[in-house]
């Protein structure tokens, strides 16, 4: 576990922990490759195949194969470590990019293909996502967590300032498979900075069996009245991402004549009001405020979903995205320390991994219904199904979330 000793709690402080800075940059440059291929390749498929039907798809097997496995994936990060592993991602990411830029180049990347390859990268996702989630509380004091959860908020927000518009902007001027090697160029680099990170190691709960340790992590999350409550509410709240991700672009390029850029400008706003929510958020001790917090982003995240249904064009899109980066902050903030806190150290890889990919769940599922929806509905069918399903998450939040803090749970019990 991380030293005993607390510092004063502050941003700078963090920079003194040994080597987090290196493991930071790493993370931002892979985030930020992240935030550009996920544009990118909606894009790809809504303009190059003409699709939102595949894009639907390639938005459920970015994330999708990658979660079913994440029991796995947890397990092998509290037994072999993390940066190793989280190298490993970072790797199959830069090889699957090259694969789609190079078949893609050569006119060889049928949708099916397309979907197939990027199923195949997503399968590794969790050992950096949930490795680096988890590494956090071991490097870092506890009085700095609010702080480091602040960075890590930010780590996705503020790529999604800077990746989401530049992506698109570069799938527009230089075309989709220059964006795409430039994008593994990013994940390259950070294996490569990650190279020699320090990667603590705590006592493990282990069987010795690595299929057994998997289920035991599935137990133990369901078990935790904490996680288990966090799983159902926001699995369904994002429901409603998976189906912002697909409605944005095909309103803004099918129902405004936008271009691409347009696309990656609404994303980025969103992360633009999350930077500054998450930093401010990240100032405030949470200790007995998590839920509250929780409860009341939740709510604000169905309210800016049905921003979306404003006949105001462009400017229900943008008000709609600002809002949700805003309120984005302090729910990440208080999720992340609410779940460090409730989850026994020795658990932690596995407890994260599924823990957060039974969070994001619902995101896949979204994106996969909106695609089809879309074939037969107008968008706006879409939206009311985003509002409805984010309402209902928000509303189990406040009912399962736990008012007083149990003790961590173990498998069993």
């Amino acid at each position: 576990m991380a030293e005993t000793a607390s510092p004063r709690p502050s941003y700078r402080a963090l920079l003194e922990v040994p080597s987090l800075g290196r493991i930071l940059l790493a993370m931002q440059m892979a985030r930020i490759g992240q935030s550009m291929v996920s544009i990118v390749v909606i894009l790809l498929a809504l303009q190059r195949y003409n699709s939102p039907q595949l894009a639907g798809a390639v938005g459920f097997a970015s994330i999708a194969p990658g979660m079913l496995l994440s029991p796995i994936a947890g397990a092998l990060l509290d037994r072999h470590g993390r940066v190793r592993l989280i190298i490993l991602d970072y790797s199959v990411a830069t090889a699957t990019l090259l694969a789609v830029a190079l078949l893609s180049a050569a006119g060889m990347l049928p949708a099916w293909l397309l979907v197939l390859i990027v199923g195949i990268a997503s399968v590794t996702g969790p050992l950096s996502s949930s490795g680096l989630r988890s590494l956090f509380p071991l490097l870092v004091p506890e009085p700095l967590w609010e702080r480091v959860n602040a960075v890590d908020s930010n780590g996705w927000v503020l790529a999604t300032v800077v990746g989401a518009p530049f992506g698109a902007l570069l799938a527009q001027l230089l075309g989709f498979e220059t964006a795409l090697l430039i994008i593994a160029g990013s994940f390259m680099a950070a294996a490569v900075t990650m190279l020699g990170s320090p990667d603590p190691r705590m006592e493990v709960a282990s069987t010795g069996s690595l299929l057994r340790d998997a289920w035991l992590g599935l137990v133990y999350t369901w078990n935790n009245p904490t996680l288990r409550a966090l799983a159902i509410s926001l699995s369904l709240m994002n429901l409603t991402g998976g189906m912002v991700e697909i409605v944005v672009p095909v309103i803004v390029l099918k129902h405004l004549g936008m271009g691409q850029d347009v696309v990656g400008y609404m994303f980025g706003l969103m992360g633009a009001f999350g930077v500054v929510s998450a930093f401010l958020s990240g100032r405030i001790r949470t200790l007995g405020r998590e839920r509250n917090w929780i409860v009341a982003s939740s709510f604000g995240f169905a309210a800016a979903t049905a921003i979306l249904l404003l006949p105001l064009g462009l400017a229900a899109i943008a008000l709609s995205m600002a809002f949700a980066g805003l309120v984005n902050g302090p729910l990440d903030i208080a999720m992340f320390t609410l779940r460090q806190r409730r989850t026994d150290p020795a658990w932690m890889g596995r407890a994260f991994t599924v823990s957060m990919n039974l969070n994001f769940s619902g995101y896949p599922i979204g994106a996969a219904l909106t695609g089809a929806m879309l074939a037969v509905w107008p968008p706006e069918a879409a939206i009311l199904f985003g509002v409805a399903t984010n309402f209902l998450g928000a509303a189990l939040a406040w009912a399962l979330l736990p008012r007083n803090e149990p003790h961590a749970s173990s498998p069993g019990g």
